[in-house]
């Protein structure tokens, strides 16, 4: 019998549903699986106050943990063959509630010398937090073999609209009546049952080196290259707006929220005006990137790092 343990953090439940779903045709008599469902000392809100989504910018994206409630003890005691890690994206960035879990002691006995694989659900842009997630597990000693990304898979400009509206009023509805649906698919959703039966055969046969390359065949990660340059280019800018934010005093300093508002200004204006221009330009050069954005997509959508 294999052990596996699921950890995640989820404020809506959406990442609750797929990896649950992930993770049923693993909870077999061939197969263990424990839960452990990460929970913040000072929980954060669901739906947001617009003041309080722009106040964890620069905690979030500069990665500094918050307080969490202990690890069960009983997990702690056990060796699991397996772990499934799921985690959201805020700011270009893994979560506060699950970089708070990895900072901790226990998440590295639980991880170290472990295969695990990460479950990421967002709403487009999760390219530069998996760097970030690599770079993490690493010290930790944990074996990554394997990523599944499930994302909204409509156009960036519809899906700013249509979260904003799920994230500030706690409704997955139709905004308007007219627009899409808010976050992944709910066929996405239920079709992620497939990557969990990929799993399990791995795990059977004790072969996880090659389980990435079984997860690919299945579509368990989609490159948009467009959003590689996006992402690269944003978190470089908001390193700098984290940095000089932060600096101006803890959250409830009146001088950092004057700065929080200034960049809730930059963010509408690179999402409305930036963007489109930097994706004309991106459309120019296409032809004359194509080996890079090529070798791009093999990369990202691997679980390698290179630092």
């Amino acid at each position: 019998m294999k052990h596996i343990l699921v950890i995640h953090y989820s404020q809506t439940g959406q990442l609750t549903e797929i990896v649950n779903n992930i993770v049923s045709p693993l909870d077999t008599e061939h197969h263990q699986v424990d839960y452990y469902k990460i929970e913040m000392e000072k929980p954060f809100p669901f739906p947001w106050k617009k003041s309080e989504f722009f106040a964890v910018f620069p905690e979030t994206f500069l990665e500094i943990p918050d307080k969490i409630h202990s690890v069960p003890q009983a997990i702690l005691n056990k060796k699991y063959d397996l772990i499934i890690l799921g985690y959201q994206v805020w700011y270009l960035s893994p979560s506060i509630p699950i970089n708070s879990f990895l900072k901790t002691p226990e998440a590295k006995k639980i991880l170290a010398n472990t295969p695990v694989v990460t479950v990421i659900g967002c709403r487009n842009m999760w390219i530069m937090a998996q760097e970030k997630m690599k770079k993490k597990l690493k010290p930790l000693e944990a074996n990554l073999v394997g990523n599944i990304v499930l994302v909204d898979r409509h156009i960036n400009h519809i899906s700013v609209i249509t979260i904003v509206h799920w994230m500030f009023t706690g409704k997955k509805e139709r905004f308007l009546g007219v627009f899409p649906k808010p976050g992944v698919s709910q066929k996405d959703i239920n079709e992620s049952v497939n990557f969990g039966t990929i799993i399990s055969n791995h795990l059977k046969e004790n072969n996880l080196s090659h389980l990435q390359d079984a997860l690919l065949k299945e579509d368990a990660v989609k490159i948009k290259p467009f959003l590689i340059t996006t992402d690269k280019r944003a978190s470089i800018i908001f390193a700098k707006w984290a940095k000089l934010i932060q600096s101006k005093g803890d959250q409830d300093s009146p001088n950092r929220l004057i700065w929080i508002k200034f960049f809730n200004y930059y963010l509408l204006f690179a999402i409305w005006v930036m963007a489109p221009i930097v994706f004309i330009f991106f459309l120019i050069t296409y032809l004359f990137s194509i080996n890079k954005i090529n070798k791009d997509k093999l990369y990202y959508s691997s679980v390698k790092l290179i630092e």
